[in-house]
């Protein structure tokens, strides 16, 4: 699977979860990591860590393997590493603090 067909396949399972304020960056001019970095909120711990997991289970089936799952013990926030693509799941509060948008947005 492409990087841009990925990215617009997670948005998708991020909206069938009801992930809310799905925002995709194009950071490859920024970051050596990675191409896009996808971010959205949960409505509470277990709503994040259920997107992470969903996330993680459709690419695999889609025959993308995850590299690895972070924060899903807590749940606050999320990180599903795709390689190309990176995806952070995460609670209002979380999302507040750390304010990925601004910091990665594009110039």
């Amino acid at each position: 699977m492409q990087t841009e067909e990925l990215n617009a396949f997670v948005i998708e399972k991020l909206e069938d979860m009801k992930g809310r304020d799905i925002v995709s960056l194009h950071i490859s001019d920024k970051a050596s990591f990675a191409d896009y970095m996808i971010i959205c909120s949960g409505n509470s711990n277990r709503h994040v860590k259920s997107i992470a997991q969903s996330v993680a289970m459709e690419c695999r089936a889609a025959g993308v393997e995850p590299r690895g799952i972070e924060g899903n013990d807590v749940g606050e926030w999320s990180l599903v590493d795709l390689n190309d693509i990176i995806v952070h799941v995460m609670t209002d509060e979380q999302r507040d603090i750390y304010n990925l948008e601004q910091l990665w947005a594009e110039d």
